[in-house]
């Protein structure tokens, strides 16, 4: 009798979720309400949003038939198409806790918690296991899981457009002023309305520093292209590499006037390449050597051009060495330094992404080598055609 009474209680997984939403709904409120200080002022349908609804097509996925392909695709995170409501009750879910103020770990912290309150509930209702039992958990783990992908996808991707929004924004906006201060600036030093050499030196510092935001926001209208998925723009003509290095080197020596910086060749430096771009990647790589550079030595500019279809630029200075787990990851965007100590030099932690970019598009490679004792080396290796 107990037996059969036992047996006539149990509920699979997908009816135990639809008769008993309040009570899972209200556990979900009560663990949304912890995650402060993002949940403080929710009202109880803010925090509760689409959790009917992914509920809802939790319980329908576990009564959908699903062959052993099927289920081997949904354990490695392959969604067989039909599942557009679920979608969108997840993406909605993301986008309103993202509107809300919750971080990415909130919200994931959320689906734990319904996991853990859905099965704890359920295990405690039927107090005995049914041999479908452990068919309804997995495929269970495999629902939620599945809302979490598509949850964390939006959000971050909507985060990710938001940034790339704001710097497009606020390249386009800044363009205009910086553009006429620079060329204020550069009448001013052209004319030279004041012989009082303090005046002198402030507009030549005017001028560095508008030149400065510019290429800071040339920077960030590359970063945006190429998040965007489009490729930085280039256009190859006959260029002289040593020559465009020397040219360089002049304008860092007036600017760093201590640290001496050398530039030899060896070979021919010439081939077809965007001078424009390529100076951009090698004023970089100059600025951050003697940045870094410990001054023990002099910065040294190498171009190497013995090979007939290629070219080398290194750039060489001593100081301390990258770690190696940063020389990973050096040449991804925002990995140049922490924002607390960026300076001028610091281009945002842009400057080696986008000159990583800008080698790329040359059908090049871009590479860091530092040790102690023999310094840092970043080596450019550029096809000549």
């Amino acid at each position: 009798m107990n037996a059969s009474s036992n047996e006539d209680r149990h509920q699979r997984l997908a009816d135990f979720i639809r008769q008993n939403q309040p009570a899972i709904i209200e556990e979900w409120i009560a663990f949304a309400k912890t995650r402060t200080p993002a949940s403080d002022g929710m009202s109880k349908l803010a925090l509760k949003d689409h959790i009917v609804d992914i509920l809802g097509f939790v319980a329908a996925d576990l009564e959908s038939p699903q062959t052993s392909s099927e289920q081997v695709d949904k354990s490695h995170g392959i969604e067989s198409g039909d599942g557009a409501l679920r979608n969108s009750a997840a993406e909605i879910h993301a986008a309103l806790r993202l509107a809300d103020g919750f971080d990415i770990d909130q919200m994931v912290a959320e689906y734990r918690a319904l996991r853990a309150s859905v099965v704890k509930q359920w295990v405690a209702y039927n107090k005995t296991l049914a041999s479908t039992d452990l068919e309804d958990l997995t495929r269970f783990n495999e629902a939620i899981d599945q809302a979490v992908t598509e949850s964390v996808a939006h959000y971050t991707k909507t985060i990710t457009n938001s940034r790339n929004l704001f710097l497009g924004i606020l390249g386009h906006d800044l363009r205009n002023p910086i553009g006429a201060a620079s060329m204020a600036a550069q009448w001013m030093e052209r004319t030279k309305t004041s012989s009082d050499p303090h005046h002198v030196k402030m507009v030549s510092e005017l001028v560095r520093t508008t030149d400065r935001a510019a290429r800071i926001l040339d920077d960030l209208f590359d970063l945006t292209r190429s998040s965007f998925g489009t490729e930085i723009p280039i256009k190859k003509t006959p260029a002289d590499l040593a020559a465009l290095c020397r040219s360089l080197a002049e304008e860092m020596r007036t600017i760093h006037e201590a640290q001496p910086l050398t530039v030899t060749h060896d070979g021919d430096p010439t081939g077809m390449f965007d001078a424009a771009r390529m100076g951009q990647v090698i004023s970089n790589l100059m600025g951050n050597a003697i940045q870094y550079s410990d001054g023990s030595g002099p910065v040294t500019v190498t171009i190497s051009g013995d090979d007939p279809d290629a070219l080398r630029v290194s750039v060489h200075n001593f100081g301390d060495p990258i770690p190696a787990k940063s020389q990973k990851t050096i040449f991804q965007s925002w990995m140049r330094g922490n924002v607390q100590d960026m300076d001028e030099h610091s281009h945002l932690g842009l400057g080696l992404y986008i000159a990583k970019l800008i080698v790329e598009a040359h059908g090049g490679d871009i590479t860091v080598d530092s040790k102690e004792g023999s310094g840092t080396t970043f080596k450019i290796d550029l096809p000549r055609a």
